[in-house]
């Protein structure tokens, strides 16, 4: 059996493949894609051409140390593939995404691509979204307003986002991250749309008919190709 981490690089590695000289893709976020950048690194160093738009600080840092070479998305005309993982995946492959903390980018660069593909193992796959805190980034000026908000529309408790240290985490974009322990969420473009209507909500972790295929790994070696309906 395999353990999480090679499955990780299993579908890193296979996700690399879809790449192809003449590219301009988007990279994601987390775990999982670092085994995709670690991959196409590879590729690059023999001879695969292309140019990536990131989306995190992280993912910039270790896609450079591995010679890819990175461009800002306003200097993209066109993005025709990006590569994410998630941190749960429904049927209809709705995702919840932000675990990492960068989800504002990660939607950013998503929308901008004429495909996502998201890679992960088989734990991430849901009957429905919820069980996984929903990740939504907010502004600092007014976090403690949008905080008591959500508590009351959601009647449920909700938590900033702290650091190992005990002080907030901060985005890239210089945002705090309120997690909101759902459990289930019945109607999750309903909850979207509610999120984005509280004023200093940046985003949300409710990445809704976006992508448009997954690949998934699962402990006994083998990888599955999902589809959106």
């Amino acid at each position: 059996m395999h353990t999480s981490s090679e499955i990780k690089e299993l579908v890193g590695t296979q996700a690399a493949e879809l790449v192809q000289s003449g590219m301009t893709i988007g990279i994601g976020t987390g775990s999982t894609v670092e085994w995709l950048i670690k991959a196409l690194g590879k590729k690059v160093s023999s001879g695969l051409e292309i140019r990536a738009v990131s989306t995190s600080r992280a993912t910039s840092a270790l896609a450079a140390a591995h010679n890819i070479p990175l461009i800002d998305l306003n200097d993209a005309a066109k993005i025709q593939l990006t590569i994410d993982g998630a941190d749960e995946i429904d049927p209809q492959l709705n995702l919840i995404k932000g675990g990492g903390g960068a989800l504002l980018q990660e939607k950013i660069v998503a929308i901008a691509a004429d495909e996502l593909v998201i890679i992960a193992d088989n734990s991430k796959l849901v009957k429905q979204l919820g069980a996984f805190p929903l990740p939504v980034e907010v502004m600092i000026y007014n976090w403690k307003q949008v905080e008591k908000i959500m508590m009351r529309h959601f009647e449920t408790p909700v938590e900033l986002r702290m650091k190992k240290d005990g002080t907030p985490f901060i985005t890239d974009h210089g945002n705090y991250i309120i997690d909101i322990p759902f459990q289930e969420i019945i109607n999750p473009q309903q909850v979207h749309q509610e999120l984005k209507n509280i004023t200093g909500v940046a985003e949300t972790g409710l990445f809704l008919g976006m992508a448009h295929r997954a690949l998934i790994g699962y402990p006994d070696g083998q990888t599955e190709w999902l589809r959106r309906d």
